[in-house]
Parts: C-alpha cells; sequence; structure tokens
C-alpha cells in the first residue's frame, strides 16, 4: 500500500513519517537546513506479515504544491495530518480539495502535536476537521491523536495503517502497465533510473517499455518494488526501474513522463473532461481560460473551453475542453487538478472523459450523447451508450487502449456484446443491433429508389450512405457493403449500388443503338472517340436519336459525356484518371502538356478532359496547374469494395 500524506507546512508531516518508519524522508540539504519538505520524500516500513508500506511525504507549503501533487497521484490512502494547536489551515484544505479530486476515498487523519493541546482544544480541533471533511471523499476518515515527542498514538496509527494495508495488498493489476514518473536520475554502475507509483498491469524485469509522450522504448533491467529487489512490480506498490536503451539517459526522461507498455503509447494534446470549480474561485472561467494541468506527475499549461454554456461559474460542474500546450500521456477516467496559470492556488478538479477530443463540433447533439455513453465507468455500458447514437461505429482498438482495458477483459467485454468489425481487425466495430438495422435501411433504400428510377443502373455510394438512418461513416459504410455484396444482398456495378434482382434496361432501339456504338469508343481511339455527328454517320442513324441513346447510357454508368457530344466508355474515363495521377507523381501537378503528350488525342481534347475531371472534382485547379483530389480520384473507378469486410469478434 502507498500512503500519501498531506497537510499545512510545519504540521509535522515528516516527523510523523520518520516516527513511524525510522527514516527521514528530507532527503535534500536544503530541506533539512530549513526543517521545511521542498520536494517529495520517501520511507518504507515493511510489516510483520512481509507487506511494505511505502510513505510519500509530499511538501506542505503552498509555494510547493506542485510537488505535492506529483505525489499525491496514485496513492492507496491518504494520511491528513493536522497540528492540534493550530486547527486546519489554508494548505490543509487544499491538499484536502486535491486529495478528493484525486479520488482518494479511503484516509486517515493524525492530529499531530496533541502533547500541545489540552482536551479543549483537542476537542474543538475535532470539530474542525469534521466540519472540513464533510462532503469530501474522506468524511467518514477516523481522527487519531499523535504527539512524535510523546509517543501517544503512533502505535494506534501504525495499527490502522496496518489494517488498511491489509485490504490492499490484493491489488488487482489491472490493464497494461504504466507508471508516472517522478524522479529520474542515474545511479553508479546502473544508469538511468525512474521512480513512481505503478497505476496499472504489471512490470517484470526483461519487460520492453516506452516513456510516453516522446516514444523512447526501453527495457527494464531491473525493479526495486517498496524498496526491495524484486522481479516484478505491481499497482500499490513504488517502483524503481533500472531502464536501459539506445537513447535512455536522465535528460531523456522527465518528472510527468509516464512510463507505459508500448500498446498504451498514444499521446494527446485535447482532452474532454468532466471538471468541478473550487466555489472559492472569484471569478467564471470562460473559453480559453489560461490554467495548468496537472495529471500524476505532469504539470502541463492549458486552456479551458467550457462545452456547456459561455463559462464555467464558481461551485459548477460541468463538462469542459482542455486543449495542451504539449502532448500528454493518460488514459480515459483518470483524474486531473487545474491550478491557476500562476500556480498560486487550486481552481478545479476532475476527470478525463476522451482522449481525443475534436477541434470542431464539440458542442453538437451527437458530441453531448457521446460524452454522456463516454462518462460511464462501466465499459460495457459506455460502448452500448456510443453505438446507439450517431455515428454508430467505434474504433474498438482506440477505445479499449484509451481506457487500458487488458486483453483478456477485452475479449470478455468483446463476447458479451456481440460485436462486428467492419473492415477487418483495425477496422471501425459496430454492434449487431445497428448492423440488422443498416442492412434493413439499405435494401429499404435501393427498392424505393428502383421504384422512382426503373431505368437507373442504381445510386451511388455517398448518395446511398446520406440517405440511410443509422448513417455510418464513410470508410465503415464501404466496408458494409462489401460484406452485403459478398451476401448477396445488394449489387454493385462500378460507381452504382443495386438491388440484385434489378436491371436498368433501355428501350429496344436504343439499346441497338448502343451496342453498335459502344465498340466504336473503344480500342485505340478510347482516347479520341468519334462525335455523336460522326457516330451517327456511321451508324446511319438519325443525330438525335444517338446523343438520346448515348445520354441514357450515360445515365446507366456506362459511358460519360465528357464535352458537348463527346461521350467516352466509363472505363476510359477511369484509365485517364490513372494516367492523370501518374502524371502527378513527380511534383504533384497535372500539366496539359503532359496529359496531351500521354494521351495523344491533341491539346483541345486533352484540356476538355482535365475540364471534366475539374467540374467533377477529381483534380483540384490553381492558375494552369491542377492536382489531384485524392479524395475523389475513385470517382470513376470501380470501387475495391470487395476488400473490406465484416468479422464477428467473439
Amino acid at each position: 500500500m502507498i500512503v500519501g500524506t498531506a497537510g499545512h507546512v510545519d504540521h509535522g508531516k515528516s516527523a510523523l513519517v520518520r516516527a513511524l518508519t525510522g527514516v527521514d524522508p528530507d532527503r535534500l540539504a536544503e530541506e533539512k537546513r530549513r526543517g521545511v519538505s521542498i520536494d517529495l520524500g520517501f520511507a518504507y516500513l515493511p510489516r510483520p506479515d512481509g507487506s511494505v508500506l511505502g510513505f510519500v511525504d509530499v511538501p506542505g507549503h503552498e509555494r510547493f504544491v506542485r510537488n505535492m501533487l506529483a505525489g499525491a497521484s496514485g496513492v492507496d490512502l491518504a494520511l491528513l495530518v493536522v497540528a492540534a494547536d493550530d486547527g486546519p489551515m489554508p494548505q490543509t484544505r487544499e491538499h484536502l480539495a486535491i486529495v478528493d479530486f484525486l479520488g482518494v476515498r479511503r484516509g486517515l487523519v493524525a492530529l499531530t502535536k496533541a502533547d500541545l493541546a489540552d482536551d479543549v482544544r483537542r476537542a474543538a480541533a475535532r470539530n474542525e476537521i469534521a466540519s472540513m471533511l464533510h462532503g469530501t471523499g474522506l468524511e467518514d476518515a477516523e481522527i487519531v491523536p499523535v504527539s512524535v515527542v510523546t509517543g501517544e498514538g503512533v502505535e494506534a496509527l501504525q495499527a490502522k495503517l496496518d489494517a488498511a494495508g491489509a485490504e490492499t495488498k490484493s491489488s488487482a493489476a489491472e490493464g497494461r502497465f504504466r507508471m508516472s514518473i517522478d524522479r529520474c536520475f542515474t545511479l553508479q554502475g546502473a544508469g538511468t533510473v525512474v521512480t513512481g507509483s505503478v497505476r496499472d498491469g504489471a512490470v517484470r524485469v526483461g519487460d520492453h517499455v516506452v516513456i510516453s509522450p516522446s516514444g523512447l522504448e526501453a527495457r527494464v533491467r531491473s525493479i526495486h518494488a517498496q524498496n526491495r529487489p524484486a522481479q516484478e512490480g505491481r499497482p500499490g506498490e513504488r517502483c524503481a526501474l533500472n531502464l536501459v536503451g539506445p537513447r535512455i539517459a536522465k535528460d531523456a526522461i522527465s518528472r510527468g513522463d509516464v512510463v507505459c507498455a508500448p500498446e498504451l503509447h498514444a499521446p494527446t494534446d485535447r482532452i474532454d473532461v468532466t471538471l468541478k470549480i473550487l466555489p472559492s474561485e472569484p471569478r467564471p472561467y470562460g473559453p480559453w481560460s489560461a490554467v495548468r494541468l496537472h495529471h500524476g506527475a505532469a504539470d502541463i499549461p492549458a486552456r479551458l473551453i467550457p462545452l456547456e454554456g459561455e463559462a464555467l461559474a464558481p461551485g459548477q460542474e460541468a463538462r469542459a475542453q482542455l486543449v495542451l500546450d504539449r502532448p500528454l500521456a493518460a488514459a480515459a477516467l483518470d483524474r486531473f487538478v487545474l491550478r491557476d496559470v500562476g500556480g498560486a492556488r487550486t481552481v478545479a478538479g476532475g476527470r478525463i472523459v476522451d482522449l481525443r477530443g475534436p477541434a470542431r463540433r464539440r458542442r453538437s447533439p451527437e458530441r453531448r450523447t457521446q460524452l454522456s455513453a463516454l462518462e460511464l465507468d462501466d465499459h460495457a455500458e459506455a460502448l452500448r451508450g456510443l453505438f446507439a447514437a450517431p455515428p454508430y461505429a467505434v474504433d474498438l482498438d482506440g477505445f479499449l487502449r484509451d481506457r487500458n482495458v487488458g486483453p483478456e477483459a477485452g475479449e470478455t467485454l468483446i463476447g458479451r456484446l456481440g460485436l462486428m468489425r467492419l473492415g477487418g481487425k483495425r477496422g471501425a466495430t459496430i454492434s449487431a443491433e445497428i448492423w440488422a438495422a443498416f442492412e434493413a435501411a439499405v435494401v429499404e433504400a435501393l427498392g424505393a429508389h428502383h421504384a422512382e428510377n426503373p431505368d437507373l443502373q442504381g445510386i451511388g455510394a455517398e448518395r446511398l450512405r446520406l440517405s440511410l438512418e443509422p448513417r455510418l461513416p464513410a470508410p465503415a459504410f464501404l466496408a458494409a457493403l462489401g460484406t452485403l455484396q459478398r451476401q448477396n444482398v445488394i449489387g454493385i456495378d462500378g460507381a452504382w449500388i443495386r438491388l440484385p434482382g434489378h436491371v436498368a434496361r433501355l428501350a429496344p432501339a436504343d439499346e441497338a443503338i448502343w451496342e453498335a456504338a459502344g465498340p466504336l469508343l473503344a480500342g485505340e481511339v478510347r482516347f479520341r472517340p468519334p462525335r455523336v455527328r460522326d457516330l451517327a454517320a456511321a451508324l446511319g442513324e438519325d443525330e438525335a436519336d444517338v446523343r438520346r441513346a448515348l445520354k441514357l447510357v450515360g445515365r446507366l454508368g456506362r459511358a460519360d459525356e465528357v464535352a458537348h457530344d463527346h461521350f467516352f466508355l466509363r472505363d476510359t474515363v477511369a484509365e485517364m484518371v490513372e494516367i492523370a495521377v501518374d502524371i502527378a507523381k513527380g511534383d504533384g501537378v497535372v500539366t496539359a502538356a503532359r496529359f496531351r503528350d500521354r494521351m495523344d488525342n491533341g491539346r483541345k481534347v486533352a484540356i476538355q478532359i482535365l475540364e471534366f475531371f475539374d467540374r467533377h472534382g477529381v483534380t483540384i485547379r490553381r492558375g494552369d496547374e491542377r492536382r489531384i483530389n485524392r479524395h475523389r480520384r475513385d470517382l470513376f473507378r470501380r470501387a475495391d469494395l470487395t476488400s473490406a469486410g465484416i468479422e464477428k469478434v467473439a
């Protein structure tokens, strides 16, 4: 178990830790000279049952609260220290608020310097402490009078700590390993050592880890857990990890970095949160208010954007987005504290809801629904909420990573919910209910379209996607169409989606013209096909009849009218797009001269084709230069929908 002290300066935190453990946690010469803790101090107490209690002694002075925050994260039990002769003081209250914001719900209160207070003063201090604890996570914490001078209460406090330790020593190592680094130093003969409190998972000698957010890779050469050599470190233990790697050095690692399993390395600089502004704040916090985010041992400047209303008032609980000055390594549902930009006071605290907060539409109804789901602690219920709201598809691997759901727990979760992946192992995931609704909506929409447009071959993929409810994101939608095609629920002809039994037919006279005209647009002349008047002359048909037939064929997606009365086969248009893409591979530019030379069809026709591409967004023109629009390059090519699939995960 890890015990973190908290309380006002000079209320006896370090002296109490020394009395309990026999170890002086003040390790710096400056601390000893001034008699106050400046940085984190650590002490360890072996117990008769073989366990070890770890103590993190934090500074009480207001100037060093940022150091206190680095130590308060990851503790199992808060030991709030209040001097009997003084009672609660300003830093006592701030430390209590921080402990509360960080979600610490187990604690004891040591009423120190009890030898300096009579029974009346002790009773008054107890009442003051009880009033201060009311409404916090430590409301029911026991108050133990202690004097390190006379020894009063030290054994009683130790017994209560032992009892609490017995309840926590079997903490499950859930999720993958991560530990916030609060110290990094070089040890002669060993190399680089980092220390911190293990938050999740277990780490073992020989494990490969990553320092996040920098991404440095390392191997764990040795471990000290609770100040003892060990083969592994687990939650509830303070660990020192001896790390080795090509770029691992003391100067490359900072307080606030996280050492974690490689799968968890996915830093972020924009997070959506729920938070509470302290009632003592003098003013509301409007958009882009400057604050400092404290998460684990990290201290990062940030900007606060309210997601509800125009400002966050003192005492208000609400959603907000934090835009960070530099990346953060964290997990969803982690707790944090906000201080003012100057670091003078604590202003708010809360919990991370989403590590991938959007820069746009962050207040939309769809986003509010997503946040309501993501706020749920239960992973299954959170996923159910996400699947029931737009966009109905979830990056399941990202969800499990950001919440640090371990592999076994993830598989159990997937099996319980009966989920389906679109587009293979790394594709989007939807629920079985959404899949059934999507399939029914596709069949209904295509049936209605065919009834209204019997002469059309089908409907375009994007138009179909936008007409459906549920409306899936484009990549997931295309993957879903590929599955429906293989299941023979739909047919796909080039860019057209149809029901399997639907066949668009031309009138017999138009079909006869097309059968005769189609071959004349193919072969060696495909890049410079004859125009309508030349086709009519060659076929001995009326020019108006040929024009009508080719326009109908164009509606079926077999040909395209690139310029007035100049029709190209759809396959030829797709081929010309690929030629333009190939031309652009060098400097990214498609010029009329280059295109003309490749097509060998004259400058006028080449320009007409390029202008056709401009109109359809395949190319983007700036002056005499054109660049390929990667989002539209497949417009005239047969979509490779069958390469994406759906996989049932169980």
